[in-house]
Formats: structure tokens, C-alpha cells, sequence
């Protein structure tokens, strides 16, 4: 499975707008540099990224960085990516996913009611197993975890 990514964005406070970049520093075991999300404590984060499809979003009516993600990919199938898949993207960076991103209170703030529609598709929240340096159009990859 191979898609691109379509936009990059970094929180850079919990109200704020999201910043959108053309290219992104992943920093392993971190997260994204300059991210609110960003641990430089040396504590695992289940959520230093969070990943959605632009498909997903369209679906909805919703523009990129509008459900606060920081990578908005195209041409893969979230659904089909579970805890503990890893997703590349580019050369580099290497993600670890650790779950589903529930919906918060604030989807309503987008539109009543879209916090219940998106429940089980907000996109995926994921860990930096591997730092580098990502520009947006590169190429993703997902490589599903086997037991």
C-alpha cells in the first residue's frame, strides 16, 4: 500500500490555529519539532502525531488541519491500519501507530453533531520510531505488524 502526503501542520497550542509547513523535522522518540505534542522528557507518548486521510475528511466536508492532525495522507485506507503497523513516510521517518484518535468535544465546535459522525475515523495517533526531515508529496508506506 503506497499514498503521499497531501499537508503538514504543527499545534502549536491547544486553541490556536494549526501552522502549516511544507516540510517537517520528525525527532525520534519525540515527535514533530516545534509541535505542542513534541516530548523531549524521554517519555513514551501514545500521541506525538496524528495522522489522517484526506478521503476521511472530504468525506465529512472537512479541509486538512481542520480535525487538528499533523500528516493528512491520500491513497491509503486508515481502516485497514492497526495498533502496532508502522507507516514510512519518505525516505526517513518511520511511525509507530498506537491507537484510534477519539473524537473530542470540539469536533461539535466544527459542526453539532460531527464529534458522533467522525467516532472510529478522526485518523491515528502514532509514535516517531525514526526521526528525519519530511516534505509534503512524499511518498507513505505501511508495513502491517505481524505476530
Amino acid at each position: 500500500m503506497a499514498g503521499s502526503i497531501v499537508s503538514l501542520r504543527l499545534c502549536l497550542g491547544s486553541r490556536e490555529p494549526m501552522k502549516e509547513i511544507a516540510q517537517a523535522e520528525f525527532l525520534t522518540g519525540q515527535g514533530m519539532q516545534g509541535d505542542r505534542h513534541m516530548r523531549s522528557d524521554g517519555l513514551r507518548s501514545k500521541r506525538q502525531v496524528l495522522v489522517m486521510d484526506i478521503e476521511t475528511l472530504n468525506h465529512f466536508d472537512l479541509k486538512p488541519g481542520q480535525v487538528r492532525e499533523n500528516v493528512t495522507l491520500k491513497g491509503l485506507d486508515l481502516s485497514t491500519i492497526s495498533a502496532g503497523d508502522r507507516v514510512s513516510l519518505g525516505a526517513d521517518v518511520v511511525l509507530e501507530i498506537t491507537g484510534d484518535c477519539e473524537p473530542c468535544s470540539r469536533m461539535d465546535e466544527i459542526r453539532p453533531g460531527l464529534k458522533e459522525e467522525i467516532d472510529g475515523k478522526r485518523g491515528l495517533l502514532a509514535f516517531v520510531e525514526k526521526g528525519g526531515i519530511v516534505s509534503v508529496g512524499a511518498e507513505v508506506g505501511v508495513n502491517t505488524f505481524q505476530l
